[in-house]
């Protein structure tokens, strides 16, 4: 069946404060968003590629290569991940069937590992649902009260950290990102519209670090993981 990205990217980055959409802050010479689409480029088992992007961006077109090897596609997306990811399946509707597979990826997380984009597809390609790749939480964590003072500790037992990509069919994701769009309720990635809709995601334990850029201090943390795998240059 057929795998289609979708790189969620209509964000303007202002809590970031970087002065431009964070998915185009530079990281070793190249964007934060760039990682990922050359890393789907590349990727035999990824048939094509949709960008949703904001309606008055003015950068993606620098980025865009000229010749891609497989379609690469753009959306108008929209003021939230749901509203973006949910018009970039409708760029693909006439292009897929309903259980083909639509993998859905952070263009802040330019740390992704190709293995563990194999992994995701070898464990979820027979899967009737999808699932998402995630990490088992290692911290110990605490509640806080509403004075930033701990107002307890957290069993972290069967708790894991959602990452992307997240990989379920286009079928059954269309229509729970509709549903949770049309009934006004707020859903943080495509895993929680999907378990809204009554569906129970698989987890697929990531076996590489995969940080999600958020603040001014993770871009370090991401050139040193990119370094260790080799994407590129260690300064060191």
């Amino acid at each position: 069946m057929a795998i289609w990205a979708v790189v969620p990217a209509a964000g303007k980055g202002e809590r970031f404060g970087a002065g431009l959409p964070k998915q185009y802050l530079p990281l070793c010479g190249r964007s934060l968003i760039s990682y990922c689409i050359e890393l789907f480029l590349a990727a035999e088992r990824i048939d094509g590629i949709v960008v949703a992007l904001a309606g008055d961006d003015e950068d993606w077109e620098q980025l865009e290569p000229q010749a891609p090897a497989k379609p690469l596609l753009t959306a108008t997306g929209g003021s939230s991940r749901a509203a973006s990811v949910s018009a970039a399946l409708g760029v693909i509707a006439d292009r897929v069937d309903e259980k083909d597979w639509v993998l859905v990826h952070d263009a802040a997380r330019p740390c992704l590992a190709r293995s563990d984009l194999e992994q995701l597809i070898d464990t979820l390609e027979d899967d009737e649902v999808g699932g998402i790749l995630a990490a088992p939480v290692a911290d110990t964590l605490k509640r806080a009260d509403g004075a930033s003072r701990v107002a307890a500790t957290v069993d972290r037992n069967g708790l894991w950290a959602a990452q992307t990509p997240q990989m379920f069919r286009f079928g059954l994701l269309r229509k729970a990102l509709d549903e949770a769009l049309s009934a006004g309720t707020p859903v943080t990635d495509e895993a929680m519209a999907m378990e809204r809709a009554g569906y129970r995601p698989r987890l697929v334990a990531a076996r590489s670090a995969n940080p999600k850029v958020t603040r001014p201090d993770d871009l370090v943390v991401a050139e040193a993981v990119l370094a260790a795998n080799g994407v590129v240059e260690s300064k060191r």
